[in-house]
Formats: structure tokens, C-alpha cells, sequence
């Protein structure tokens, strides 16, 4: 067998899969703000990118018919996710209206011309335990990456025949490529972040774009 269906199948996975993941959401929002904190950021895009490759690799093996044999549980995933996204929401807007004074500190460029470094923000570092759950929470219980992982992908994944699983390959790839780039970029922004009302703004906007995510799950279409 030659490897060109192989790189094909394996570059369209990846195609799709990046096109999928790129558009903003709660779990991008999340892995943004883990990441200019540097709180955590690392293990954040890990368990994304884990969980997004799990999901995939469910609806290649055709797990998404029987899911489409079960509609109730789909139902039960999508309000779970509008209470745990309206939750969500509602803390980041709480922080946007009273702000506990996160920063970021951000040292002047020096006489050589050095570009400024970036320290930790005030606030504390948040434990690993609670950040992990609220990941895994946006994940699993968000009913958009199931369409997106177990349907879409496991759907296009069974028109590539015996190179499926190389197309599945390629989907989580651009999954660890798309996480882990985020966190790990998302800290070059701390000069943007560098005063509380900076902070103010970005929960401002990650409470409407949760709230928003979260109406969209339970209204009507």
C-alpha cells in the first residue's frame, strides 16, 4: 500500500479537525485565560486536546449510532451544560463588575531593546484539582464538541474507508497543535493585560460568550 492515501486521509483530519477547533468557544476561552495567567495552562491543553482525541477516536468506532439511538442522553448532556455554562458565565461577569485586582506585571523594555518580560498575575494560582474539573466539565458536558468530535469527524472519518483511523490521526493532532499553541501564546498577551481593567474586560467578555453558548444549547431551532 502506498503512503499517499495515508498522508491524504492523515491531512484532512487535520484540515477539518483545526477548522472545528479554531472557532472561539468555552473551551478556547478557558485555555486563553489559563494561559495568560500562567495558571495551569499546560495540563489545561492537555486535558482538552486528551479528551477531544477520546471523543474523535469514539465516533470513528461508530459509537455516534449509538448515540443517535439515544437522543435522551444527548438531552441530558445539553442541559447539564447550559446550567454549568450559565454558572460559569455568571463568576466571570461577577469578577468583570468586581474585580479582585488581577494583573499582570510587565517589566519596560531596557536599553538593548530587550522585549518586556512578563510576570505571574496578583492573583494566586488557583489549585490543579478545581481547574482541571472546570476543564473537563466545559468539555464533556458541552454538546457542540460531541457534534463536532463523535458526529461530524466520525462521519467524515468513515468516508476514508481503511485510512479512517490515519484520518482520526490527523483530527487530534490539529487538537494537541491548536491547545497547546493557545496556552502556550496566549501569555505573549500579558502586555495587553497588564491593569485590572484590562481583566475586567476579558471576563466581560468571556461571561457573554459562555451565557451566549449556553442559551444556544436549550433555545429552539
Amino acid at each position: 500500500m502506498t503512503t499517499a492515501p495515508l498522508t491524504a486521509a492523515l491531512v484532512a483530519g487535520f484540515g477539518l479537525g483545526l477548522s472545528l477547533i479554531v472557532a472561539i468557544g468555552a473551551q478556547n476561552l478557558f485555555v486563553l485565560r489559563q494561559g495568560v495567567r500562567r495558571d495551569h495552562a499546560t495540563a489545561v491543553a492537555a486535558v482538552c486536546a486528551i479528551s477531544d482525541a477520546a471523543l474523535i477516536a469514539l465516533g470513528v468506532s461508530g459509537v455516534g449510532l449509538v448515540l443517535h439511538g439515544a437522543p435522551w442522553l444527548i438531552t441530558a448532556v445539553r442541559w447539564a451544560g447550559f446550567v454549568f455554562l450559565v454558572c460559569y458565565g455568571v463568576l466571570a461577569a461577577r469578577r468583570a463588575l468586581r474585580p479582585s485586582g488581577d494583573a499582570l506585571h510587565v517589566a519596560p523594555v531596557d536599553a538593548a531593546g530587550t522585549a518586556p518580560t512578563v510576570a505571574a498575575p496578583t492573583a494566586t494560582r488557583s489549585r490543579l484539582a478545581p481547574v482541571l474539573a472546570t476543564c473537563l466539565a466545559l468539555t464533556w458536558l458541552n454538546p457542540h464538541v460531541y457534534l463536532d468530535t463523535v458526529f461530524l469527524l466520525g462521519s467524515v472519518a468513515s468516508t476514508h474507508g481503511d485510512q479512517r483511523w490515519w484520518f482520526a490521526a490527523g483530527a487530534a493532532a490539529a487538537s494537541f497543535a491548536w491547545f497547546f499553541s493557545l496556552a502556550l501564546g496566549s501569555r505573549y498577551l500579558g502586555r495587553w493585560l497588564a491593569t485590572p481593567r484590562a481583566w475586567r474586560v476579558l471576563d466581560g467578555v468571556i461571561a457573554v460568550v459562555m451565557i451566549a453558548i449556553a442559551v444556544s444549547l436549550v433555545w429552539p431551532t
